[in-house]
């Protein structure tokens, strides 16, 4: 994939003039952006047919965690993502006729209308579930609330507390079963992610050095699933005792890959890319105090930016909590790809989403 090209800030020229305010220097490179824009030639993108899309590849299978697919699988939805991101898609829609059930157990903004969107894109419909609709668990069993909704829609994507959720919803539904957010794992916005690096670096990552500060949670979890299917050098940065799941780590162990866990801040630098989380996830609100006296000094902020790669990234998956996990600076750092990498939740669902569902005819 030919790598996206950023321009770099000149250095100013000695002159007598005087020096633009931050306001001025904003606008006018908002507006020189604006008409490069304009003018720039932009050659209309290869638009695909229903008999050009590539064979979906992980066709009826559930998407749980980032290892239940191969490495060649991955490479097909990377490119399928890029594709889509590209426009390639805008004259096909291959899920038409198809439904996908959206259950939240936890407050959501990218996953919700990224899904919702996605599916639309794609010819096919979204319906939201809220706990306080369904109660996984509670209201009704969760495999019961699998085998009504395996009769009514497609798919089923769940953002909830526990990956067991998931695995039952799986268990006990015939349809594919996406897993948008668990306590353990946070697989389709590690799709995104590598989307962005991808963006940034081409697509063979062997080797670049993928650096997570901050809690070892389920993004750091699934972060180490992705070096192992793509060779990138995950070093992960916690303080001691938020370290990553064991289990996670013996996969990476089976998979004879090498994961760095350290205490010590000097491993970001030089990083390729550097990556944080917020300190305090939803449900955790109870040790909020304890942890953010155990985080202090694992905060990203410009001057830790500076001290990585200089074509370095920064990346987030949000809601960022400014004045913890990152300062806002951080986010608004000429390394920062923040907000590329949210834009990116929807086309990596939307390329996950037709490699699961692409094969399946509407029921109706």
């Amino acid at each position: 994939m030919t790598k996206v090209a950023r321009s770099k800030k000149t250095q100013p020229q000695a002159s007598a003039a005087p020096q633009k305010t931050g306001a001025a220097r904003k606008a006018v490179t908002k507006k020189d952006a604006v008409m490069a824009l304009a003018t720039a030639p932009v050659a209309a993108p290869v638009l695909l047919t229903p008999e050009t899309l590539p064979k979906p590849v992980m066709a009826g299978r559930d998407f749980l965690s980032n290892l239940d697919m191969t490495a060649t699988e991955l490479r097909a939805v990377m490119d399928t993502a890029h594709s889509m991101k590209r426009g390639e898609w805008r004259a096909v829609k291959p899920l038409a006729g198809l439904s996908i059930a959206l259950v939240f157990e936890k407050a959501s903004l990218r996953t919700r209308t990224t899904f919702d969107v996605g599916m639309y894109q794609l010819g096919g419909h979204a319906i939201t579930l809220s706990n306080t609709e369904i109660g996984l668990g509670t209201r009704e069993r969760v495999s019961d609330v699998a085998r009504n909704l395996e009769r009514w829609v497609d798919a089923v994507m769940g953002r909830v507390y526990l990956q067991q959720t998931l695995q039952e919803l799986a268990q006990h539904a015939s349809i594919p079963v996406i897993n948008g957010l668990s306590d353990m794992l946070h697989p389709a916005q590690l799709l995104a992610d590598y989307q962005t690096i991808e963006e940034e670096f081409g697509t063979d990552l062997t080797g670049r050095r993928v650096v997570y500060i901050g809690d070892g949670n389920n993004l750091a979890n699934s972060h180490i699933h992705m070096g192992i299917l793509t060779g990138t050098d995950v070093t992960v940065v916690t303080p001691v005792g938020y370290e990553p799941n064991a289990g996670v780590l013996m996969d990476a162990v089976r998979a004879g890959v090498n994961i760095t866990l350290t205490n010590d801040l000097a491993a970001v630098q030089g990083a390729d890319v550097l990556y944080t989380d917020v300190w305090i996830s939803m449900g955790q609100e109870a040790e909020a105090d304890l942890r953010r006296r155990a985080f202090q000094g694992y905060q990203v902020t410009p001057e830790m930016l500076d001290s990585i790669a200089p074509d370095g990234i920064f990346l987030h998956c949000l809601p960022a909590h400014y004045g913890e996990e990152t300062a806002p600076e951080a986010t608004e750092h000429p390394k920062s790809r923040v907000f590329d990498q949210a834009e990116n939740r929807l086309h990596a669902q939307k390329a996950l989403m037709y490699h699961l569902m692409g094969d399946l005819k509407p029921r109706w």
